[in-house]
């Protein structure tokens, strides 16, 4: 894995989080690189500035390193987005003066004077993103947003103006573009959660825009839900858990057990509370048998857990990288939580071969169900 960063005079050493992971991905890409450059060349004065979508970040070290009373807010939906910007402020022996991280649902100080964006790859999310910052930005507000060019269309610029002001895309460099916004000073409406029933369960889901699987049930899912293990489960682990269909159905499978949700994005937890308030999954005794954790995989789980379930529904994609490390963390810290004769029952691509790895692990895995395009696997610790 690279980690040596290098642009515009700036030098750092830049981890992915969590650092151990077994992969060649770099924490940083050419649209970071375009940005902090396009900063740099156009001498870029100190002013409050608001960072969105920094994947591990890289751009709140460089402006760090340019000015450590430079004020930030980094704006992060991922858990892991925002431990690995703050290993690696700490790793790079930096001390922003004036650094406020909030999460993806929280306001950005209405101060803000020039907001930084790399694109994400869910562009109903980044309409919502553009939308909550045309009802604070006044007008003539800079922000810029950096991408791969081939992500950049009329489409996109389309959108933009849509959401926030009018657009337009720099000159490719590395094969990347630097679309600058203006803010036009008019608020635009967020749009309102998505809201869908799963009749057949008796469910009505609701979800934030940032969350998988928008306004259906994916597929992978259904298979899940058809196919719950057998047993009298306590504590049960939904991990990854999306808008919280996997765990929602637990509760109605084992009443007594108590339900941990688990996802690396803030409106997958928000929205998966939302659902378990929503259908009055609580116990009969009213104790809180729903607990929610915003965290990277199992890492921050209270010590006193030990589920004897964990379902798992893990993601190959961390933004626009494809990887299984977040498959890999998954199994390890499941194995390492479960108690002895605990289960782990995950769904997956059948291509993604997750039989081998969970073997590695556990020692042994049952196929319990299959189609032509996934495969549901068990494997007790």
């Amino acid at each position: 894995m690279t980690t040596q960063f290098a642009c515009a005079g700036i030098e750092l050493e830049l981890y992915r989080y969590p650092t151990q992971q077994a992969s060649n991905l770099q924490a940083w890409d050419a649209a970071d690189e375009h940005l902090i450059k396009h900063l740099i060349d156009s001498q870029q004065p100190v002013v409050p500035t608001a960072i969105l979508n920094d994947s591990f970040g890289a751009l709140t070290c460089a402006l760090t390193t340019v000015n450590n009373q430079w004020p930030i807010t980094l704006e992060t939906d991922a858990k892991t987005s925002l431990l690995g910007c703050q290993y690696n402020l700490q790793h790079n022996h930096l001390t922003p003066e004036s650094l406020q991280i909030i999460n993806s649902r929280e306001a950005i100080p209405c101060n803000t004077q020039l907001v930084l964006m790399k694109l994400p790859k869910n562009l109903h999310y980044f309409g919502q993103q553009l939308a909550r910052l045309s009802t604070i930005l006044p007008a003539g507000t800079a922000v810029l947003i950096s991408a791969k060019a081939k992500s950049i269309n009329a489409a996109l610029l389309s959108l933009i103006d849509k959401n926030l002001g009018p657009s337009s895309a720099s000159l490719a460099w590395k094969n990347t573009r630097v679309i600058s916004c203006i803010s036009d000073g008019n608020a635009r409406t967020i749009a309102a959660p998505v809201n869908w029933k799963v009749n057949e369960l008796g469910l009505t889901i609701s979800n934030l825009a940032n969350v998988f699987a928008a306004n259906k049930l994916d597929i992978g899912a259904r298979i899940m839900l058809d196919n719950m293990p057998k047993g009298d489960f306590t504590h049960v682990v939904d991990l990854g858990c999306g808008n919280g269909i996997l765990g929602l159905h637990a509760k109605q499978c084992y009443p007594q057990a108590q339900i941990h949700f688990v996802d690396d994005s803030d409106m997958a937890i928000a929205s998966a509370k939302h659902n378990w308030q929503h259908n009055k999954l609580g116990s009969p005794d009213n104790a809180p048998h729903g607990h929610f954790y915003w965290d990277d995989c199992l890492t921050n789980l209270p010590d006193d857990i030990s589920p004897d379930l964990v379902l798992c529904n893990p993601p190959f994609h961390q933004g626009e990288a494809i990887t299984d490390h977040i498959a890999w963390q998954m199994f390890v810290d499941a194995y390492k939580r479960l108690k002895t004769g605990g289960i782990l029952h995950v769904v997956g691509n059948r291509h993604l071969a997750y039989h081998v790895k969970i073997k590695r692990i556990f020692n042994n895995c049952t196929t319990i169900a299959s189609n032509g395009k996934f495969v549901i696997l068990q494997a007790k610790k």
